[in-house]
């Protein structure tokens, strides 16, 4: 019987690796994501202030 529930065992922290590894991922691909969003979000900022003449993100001065 010790055999089966060690087989048991194995499968299951087995099972909780590959949560793991996919949570890590995921994490990985969230944080792209945001890090290209954050780009993204600054560039536009960068055009809008060009083009408007005024400083949008008020970090004192344009562009």
């Amino acid at each position: 019987m010790g055999i089966f529930w060690d087989l048991i065992q194995q499968s299951q922290i087995s099972d909780q690796q590959d949560t793991t590894t996919s949570l890590e991922a995921r994490v990985g691909t969230l944080e792209e994501d945001l890090y290209q969003t954050r780009q993204t979000l600054h560039n536009l900022v960068l055009l809008l202030e060009n083009h408007f003449g005024r400083d949008i993100n008020q970090n004192g001065r344009i562009g």
